[in-house]
């Protein structure tokens, strides 16, 4: 994938993103998924990001440039693999939350032995993470590297008039339904997108 095209707004990447492939070598093999389902994150300007109170070790990886991966751990067990994108600074990334897998499936159902179904191989975030084999290490790899191990990859050309956009997953708006960002992009009728989840505030004891 050329650098250039992921160095744009978050927004206008991640539809862009649906159908692109993202492949990962470890010494057990290779796994790569065909993206079917993201989420925008705007940084500074985005209350859902992880950057939206400023630059940490943790999210340092988010604000530039363009191209790596960053990589978060959550609920103390998984991992999530987001795209960085947009100019130096800004901090905008893409989760990417679901996938088909299309090379190394034996590996990835190896990987996801509760998977009842090939379907479900990258079904969710951290499902696409354990797929494909990614982890902390991977934090901050350069995916727009022929050299690299994990790398972004343009599919075959997605038909406009299937993506689909709406609330993100756990995110709250304003009005605590999430409508003010509906930053959530997926590819309609494919099996392999996530069950929407609508945001659920914590009731204060």
């Amino acid at each position: 994938m050329e650098r250039a095209f992921l160095a744009r707004p978050g927004l206008a990447v991640a539809p862009d993103l649906l159908g692109c492939v993202l492949r990962h070598t470890t010494p057990e093999g290779t796994v790569a998924v065909r993206l079917t389902e993201v989420e925008a994150y705007q940084g500074a300007d985005d209350p859902g990001s992880h950057a939206y109170r400023g630059r940490t070790p943790r999210n340092d990886v988010m604000f530039g440039p363009a191209g790596h991966l960053y990589v978060y751990f959550t609920y103390g067990m998984h991992f999530c693999a987001n795209v960085v994108c947009d100019v130096d600074g800004t901090a905008t990334a893409v989760l990417l939350r679901a996938g088909e897998v299309v090379e190394g499936s034996a590996l990835a159902a190896a990987r996801r032995l509760s998977a009842r179904t090939a379907r479900e191989y990258a079904r969710g975030p951290a499902r696409l993470t354990t797929a494909l084999g990614l982890g902390r290490l991977d934090n901050g790899v350069d995916l727009c590297s022929p050299g690299s191990p994990t790398v972004l990859l343009p599919g075959p050309p997605v038909d406009a008039a299937r993506v689909r956009s709406g609330p993100r997953v756990g995110v709250s708006g304003p009005g605590g339904d999430g409508v003010a960002f509906p930053w959530r992009f997926w590819l309609d009728d494919e099996p392999t997108v996530s069950t929407y989840r609508p945001h659920v505030p914590k009731r204060r004891k």
